[in-house]
């Protein structure tokens, strides 16, 4: 009996550290080689400007980001937390909040929070709350998107100074060359909208967040932007708005994708980042 006992403890044993050992998630180089989290983090605490490309219902890339965001806290950066998920029109708000003047209620009922700020994001916020760290709000207020995507980037001119407060400077250049906007337009192939408009409203969130970012560039600071991954792979999107201002900018960028098989990095995301975080298909999600 007692050499079954022992058997059986010893199956368990091995089998807790095997599991333990398993990962749910691998980060692989932009050519596709594996790479361990400590060269992974000690690259991050190189960088000035770190872009986390999210699957924004992924709730492994959202915990990701927060370690993220505890590993440059530990190494005792000058951090600023910035992310698409809040409008600009909304940092009066946050920065209530922060600073404890108003209550999470109140902060909740008035910014324009995603449906998954709860889950995937607060995390994110409270941590940045207990330990000072300011917060952006980057991305263009969605109404003025929506204005765009039926009217085009033109009919921004005619809005007052107030309101371009919240947006990029006018007029935007918007290169539709590229090759993220040039998909943009052949998966929308057919559609009754103006398919036009609406890559300028794309565009108009991409350079309305890389200008969100300017005034902390070359200031010491490390910088962690959250935003979905089609904002920066490939180096389009914010990055290229960034780019044109700040062409010698220290920035990294963190793309995340889903695959059924985790243990090696499929061709067609070779390249789209710096860092791809290769999460599994059937990995939890938030909605």
């Amino acid at each position: 009996m007692l050499k079954k006992i022992t058997i059986y403890l010893c199956f368990t044993f091995l089998s807790i550290s095997a599991y333990s050992q398993s990962k749910l998630y691998q980060i692989f180089t932009k050519d596709g080689q594996l790479i361990e989290e400590k060269a992974f983090y000690q690259t991050l605490n190189e960088k000035e400007i770190i872009f986390f490309g999210e699957l924004h219902n992924n709730s492994v890339a959202h915990w990701l980001q927060l370690q993220i965001l505890k590993n440059l806290n530990s190494n005792e950066n000058e951090i600023i937390l910035a992310g698409e998920f809040f409008e600009r029109d909304d940092q009066l708000n946050i920065n209530e909040w922060l600073e404890g003047r108003i209550t999470d209620k109140n902060f909740e009922a008035e910014a324009k929070l995603w449906n998954n700020y709860a889950t995937d994001y607060k995390p994110l916020m409270l941590f940045a709350k207990e330990n000072k760290i300011p917060v952006v709000a980057t991305n263009v207020p969605r109404k003025y998107a929506s204005v765009v995507s039926r009217e085009g980037l033109k009919s921004l001119e005619s809005f007052s100074e107030e309101a371009k407060k919240s947006i990029a400077p006018l007029p935007i250049e918007v290169d539709m060359s590229l090759p993220g906007y040039k998909g943009m337009k052949e998966m929308m192939h057919g559609s009754s909208m103006n398919v036009d408009f609406m890559v300028e409203a794309q565009a108009i969130k991409d350079a309305t967040m890389a200008f969100s970012l300017f005034e902390f560039i070359g200031k010491g600071k490390t910088i962690l932007h959250v935003n979905g991954s089609y904002h920066s792979n490939n180096y389009e999107g914010i990055v290229w708005y960034l780019r044109k201002e700040f062409v010698d900018a220290s920035v990294l960028t963190i793309a995340t994708v889903e695959q059924n098989n985790t243990k090696a990095l499929e061709e067609n995301s070779k390249g789209i980042a710096d860092f791809i975080i290769v999460l599994p298909t059937d990995s939890p999600k938030s909605y």
